[in-house]
């Protein structure tokens, strides 16, 4: 009676509850998304979703049938996941969502190397903030995704990948004096450049500099951390940096790179993904991939007393 498009779209209305959301987390247009949602209200006969200029809400109807479209929906992925497991160890297709503040860091080493490894395995990478990629990942658009841990929300599994840890970077040409190793209690607050609110490395940054206030921090909210830091290489103010973007980003900025005492910040990376998915062992070969990368990527200590000269 109705396609698995249809069925997606609904659970996807059903949850977000406005069409412009919704055509937004499915990628259609919203016309396109309304013509779908009423194709398959003239195919019942009845309506699934009571609209009005400022809500959408579901009808007893629409209540009624939405576990039964989920279940399906559930059903659908396990069978995909099935058949991939029946092709072997990543093969196939695998669609992987990963954070900003990892991916231009990570995927050059990683692709490459999954390629030699496993050719016949076809990445499809999907770049967001960590509640979308969830979102996504709950929705079944997603198999995988790489994000901080941990993750809110039910019915999901993962596995530690590593841990990153956080340092401050700052111009080089600042004339504060910054000591190495600084503590939390040092960093200057009311200098602190962050990502724009969604970003969970901004959260994560707010966690460690615990006696920030909102009214201390520079008006200024970056959608990504080489605007960030190319913004303290000009001496606008400074930054946390991941471990995992520091050989990067300062090979292309003029920053110092200062180490904080112990215990050191840090947040632990993972792989995420649902949990009745039957490709767990997909996941641990990608995990152990992803492993690899990162003990590359990290820097040693020599390398760190160099970049905070």
């Amino acid at each position: 009676m109705f396609s698995v498009r249809q069925m997606r779209y609904f659970d996807i209305l059903a949850t977000t509850l406005h069409f412009r959301k919704a055509a937004e987390v499915a990628r259609i247009s919203q016309p396109a998304l309304s013509a779908q949602i009423a194709e398959m209200e003239t195919r019942l006969g009845v309506t699934l979703f009571e609209r009005t200029r400022r809500s959408v809400v579901l009808t007893d109807m629409g209540r009624r049938l939405l576990p039964r479209i989920q279940s399906i929906l559930d059903e659908i992925r396990a069978l995909e996941d099935l058949a991939s497991e029946k092709r072997g160890i990543l093969r196939g297709r695998l669609r992987l969502g990963i954070i900003p503040t990892i991916a231009p860091y990570l995927l050059p080493m990683l692709i490459p190397d999954l390629h030699r490894q496993y050719p016949d395995l076809t990445i499809e990478l999907r770049e967001a903030v960590t509640s979308k990629l969830v979102e996504d990942l709950r929705l079944g658009d997603l198999d995988a995704l790489i994000a901080a841990l941990p993750i809110d929300g039910d019915g999901t599994a993962s596995l530690p990948l590593f841990r990153d840890r956080f340092l401050i970077a700052t111009s080089s040409n600042d004339t504060d004096i910054l000591s190495s190793p600084m503590t939390q209690e040092n960093v200057a607050v009311e200098r602190l450049l962050l990502l724009e609110e969604g970003h969970c490395l901004r959260d994560q940054a707010l966690a460690v500099c615990t006696t920030v206030k909102q009214r201390q921090l520079v008006n200024y909210g970056a959608t990504s951390l080489a605007t960030l830091l190319q913004m303290v290489s000009h001496g606008m103010g400074l930054t946390l940096i991941p471990e995992i973007a520091v050989r990067t980003e300062a090979s292309r900025n003029n920053v110092r790179i200062i180490s904080f005492a112990d215990p050191e910040p840090a947040r632990e990376i993972g792989l995420i993904w649902r949990k009745q998915s039957k490709r767990r062992d997909d996941f641990q070969a990608l995990a152990a991939a992803i492993k690899d990368c990162s003990r590359r990527l990290m820097i040693s200590k020599k390398e760190l007393s160099e970049l905070a000269a």
